[in-house]
């Protein structure tokens, strides 16, 4: 048992003897189309996160559903928290997780949204600068899953695929089938380059980008095993770093 909400105080301390790496597993919720779920970015980053907790010992926390998103702001059921709202939290829960003797900590974003990274990444340099012991590593799953399909171009049919495309609805397909809503139509959206858009949804009303009618269960399986060996390996790196 590794999820943080599960254990008692014994167990916690007993599982801190075997590692101070803890994953927050983030997302946000927005839409992901009309076949995927609004937490999709969550539980993918979840998913890949419990696959390496079963290979390892590290403590796993509660996953954060609440994040930054933009382009998908104006659809039904997207919750968007403001920039300092997200670094004030991301912020005391880095300052409560080393409290708890955790050295070792792996911020692991299933969206890939940039005003949301940047924000993770400004918050973990904080922390990184606060911290004296404190080792920090930043993961975004989309620069994961395109080195994971760079060695495997095979993987992905539909080139340029992104939010809800063939890559998510196979990921999905594979961890959670049970909250796919079948399949949705070939979509690209269409924002003006470099001009900013109040009514998003006229240049992007689906919510897709790319083709869901291309994935498999099978195809995400693959991408998540390799997704896990990844973030096992960057926790590695990360827990044999000296501190400088």
């Amino acid at each position: 048992m590794t999820d943080w909400q599960d254990l008692t105080m014994p167990a916690f301390e007993a599982l801190k003897q075997e590692t101070q790496t803890v994953i927050l597993p983030l997302g946000v919720l927005e839409e992901h189309g009309p076949h995927l779920p609004l937490g999709t970015d969550a539980f993918h980053a979840l998913e890949v996160v419990n696959r390496v907790a079963k290979r390892r010992p590290v403590l796993v926390a509660p996953p954060l559903f609440y994040g930054m998103c933009r382009s998908t702001r104006h659809h039904p059921g997207a919750v968007s928290i403001s920039g300092d709202c997200f670094r004030a939290l991301l912020l005391d829960l880095g300052r409560e997780f080393y409290r708890q003797g955790c050295r070792n900590l792996v911020f692991i974003s299933g969206h890939a949204g940039g005003t949301h990274i940047s924000a993770v990444v400004e918050t973990a340099e904080r922390l990184l600068a606060e911290l004296p012991e404190a080792r920090i590593a930043v993961v975004n799953l989309l620069e994961v899953l395109r080195e994971v399909v760079a060695d495997k171009p095979e993987l992905v049919r539909t080139r340029g695929d992104s939010h809800a495309g063939e890559v998510e609805t196979a990921i999905m397909l594979a961890a959670y089938p049970h909250l796919v809503r079948g399949s949705a139509p070939e979509e690209w959206p269409g924002f003006p380059k470099y001009v900013l858009v109040r009514d998003k949804r006229r240049y992007w009303p689906g919510g897709v980008w790319g083709n869901p009618g291309a994935a498999s269960a099978a195809q995400g399986e693959t991408m998540l095993e390799a997704e896990a060996d990844r973030l096992g390996s960057i926790i590695n790196m990360l827990e044999e770093m000296t501190v400088l």
